[in-house]
């Protein structure tokens, strides 16, 4: 009877601290999408984007969220199922900010074709479900000594996961890169470029990449033993880490219709340029998860 009684106990609080999740999802699915939901291009991208693109950004979504969800959902996570329950709500929350920001902005009206409509919610939904799973990580307050514990544990037993780390830069390059490739000024720096700025960018942006991360003490940061050669992070995190920020980037470009009809010397250069911001965003998602 003891234990039925505590258990009791513990529903309302359970529950308190879901509706407080879900709570940061939406304040997180705000903040994270701002971003995108007050840039035209992304207006315009809802209405003329191929919709099979558009069908496949969204279904790539699903997993992503899934697998953030696993990491850092609006409750500690122990089953999958539980997991893909916090990216379904991620999603609904996503959808519902959308609609409603872009319906305040004027962005949709009620003299708009369905399909428009949708398009333009749907493209939004995809940064501010990211947005509404990093609220609880970013957003959340006081943890107990418990749930400090949990989440150490968790960090550590992610942190060693070498799949989990490529992982979790894919997530920040995509976060970041969604944000920016809709813009013509992707398009216009990568013209003003010669190959030499190029290269340049490309070794500014892995040097970055890997100073963020391990020569620089930022909280969360992976601090390197003094046996671990220099190089040994370079090679097996960093590189890695910057081919999986341009293939993220080549992926978005892509689906916003950016490398249609482009010679490979151009298409490169955009690559390289979008590069810059998912580079940084996949070095920092660590820091912000």
């Amino acid at each position: 009877m003891a234990g039925t009684v505590s258990r009791g106990e513990r529903d309302p609080d359970e529950a308190r601290r879901f509706l407080i999740g879900l709570g940061r999802g939406a304040a997180g699915a705000l903040i994270f999408g701002v971003p995108m939901l007050m840039t035209m291009e992304l207006w315009f991208l809802g209405f003329y984007i191929e919709r099979y693109r558009l069908l496949l950004l969204l279904i790539a979504n699903i997993p992503l969220l899934i697998l953030l969800a696993h990491r850092v959902g609006f409750e500690e996570t122990f089953t999958w199922r539980e997991a893909i329950r916090d990216a379904t709500i991620a999603y609904g929350i996503a959808l519902v900010m959308s609609a409603l920001v872009l319906t305040l902005f004027g962005s949709i009206r009620p003299d708009m074709l369905l399909m428009e409509v949708l398009g333009k919610i749907a493209i939004q939904a995809v940064p501010a479900s990211i947005g509404a799973l990093l609220g609880r990580s970013q957003l959340g307050g006081e943890l107990d000594k418990s749930e400090q514990q949990d989440e150490e544990n968790k960090g550590s037993e992610v942190s060693t996961g070498y799949g989990r780390e490529l992982f979790m830069m894919a997530v920040g390059a995509l976060f970041l890169s969604l944000n920016v490739a809709p813009t013509e000024e992707i398009i216009l720096i990568a013209f003003k470029m010669t190959p030499w700025h190029a290269i340049a960018l490309l070794v500014l942006s892995i040097v970055l990449m890997h100073g963020f991360v391990y020569a620089v003490a930022f909280r969360g940061t992976h601090e390197l033993t003094k046996e671990t050669p220099g190089w040994h992070a370079f090679i097996r995190f960093t590189l890695p880490g910057y081919v999986v920020a341009i293939a993220i980037s080549l992926y978005v470009l892509w689906t916003f219709g950016r490398l249609d009809d482009v010679a490979f010397g151009q298409i490169l250069t955009f690559a390289i340029v979008l590069g810059f911001p998912a580079s940084i965003g996949a070095a920092a998602a660590r820091l912000i998860l």
